[in-house]
């Protein structure tokens, strides 16, 4: 079993009498614990009354953030010729079509983001075995596949938050830093839940939302009233 440092476990102490917290009073709460050497990530966990074994059931997809997440990200374009020149100048750290492929081919992989434009999907698919694994290949349903190469990569340097369930119905995704203003992340949290809400499969049955928790990189889940 993991064992937890002394500042975690002094945080999580404090939880123990913890009543779910509105979401504004969760974000104080958040930002009240002992401060690290650097600026944490605050990410929110939302799990669902759903059957992720079932695809119908399964929520995924892409959303930018009102104020960002205060982290930016390494993005490749897999695009035409001429549209090369405008996604790096957006933010994209390469770009291309064959040869992007054949470097990625090669081991390289120094990217958090993938994105490509659909016609280009035909020669990304080769990477299906190396990106499909890491998270990183393009997929229309978390909004990486595009027509609109160029502002995609703008869109996720800049911190565009993809999310998908997981193994066991949750979600998980990053709204902001600890550094950030506490109305800021209230409103980045609000917009994510408000987008998930809206993604309630129809097949779902019952209670959607379940629980909802709060959490920085290093400090225990407060939990958030649903």
């Amino acid at each position: 079993m993991r064992k937890r440092g002394r500042r975690y476990r002094s945080d999580e102490e404090s939880l123990k009498t913890q009543e779910p917290l509105a979401l504004d009073k969760a974000v104080e709460k958040v930002q009240s614990f002992k401060k690290t050497k650097f600026d944490q990530s605050i990410e929110l966990c939302v799990h669902l009354g759903i059957n992720p074994k079932q695809d119908d059931q399964r929520v995924r997809g892409s959303i930018a953030l009102p104020h960002g997440i205060g982290a930016a990200r390494k993005v490749i374009a897999f695009c035409t010729d001429d549209n090369i020149e405008s996604a790096k100048q957006a933010g994209a750290v390469e770009a291309g079509g064959e040869d992007l492929v054949k470097k990625i081919e090669g081991g390289w992989l120094d990217f958090d983001v993938a994105v490509a434009s659909p016609n280009m999907m035909r020669v990304v698919s080769r990477l299906g075995r190396t990106l499909g694994p890491k998270g990183l290949m393009p997929s229309p349903k978390s909004g990486t596949v595009t027509k609109d190469v160029v502002t995609a990569v703008t869109e996720y340097s800049a911190g565009k938050v993809e999310f998908k369930t997981d193994a066991g119905g949750n979600i998980h995704a990053a709204i902001g830093k600890v550094g950030f203003e506490a109305n800021k992340l209230v409103d980045n949290a609000n917009t994510l839940i408000d987008t998930i809400i809206r993604m309630r499969p129809p097949a779902t049955k019952g209670i959607y939302v379940k629980k909802i928790t709060l959490s920085a990189t290093m400090s225990p889940g407060v939990p958030v009233v649903t």
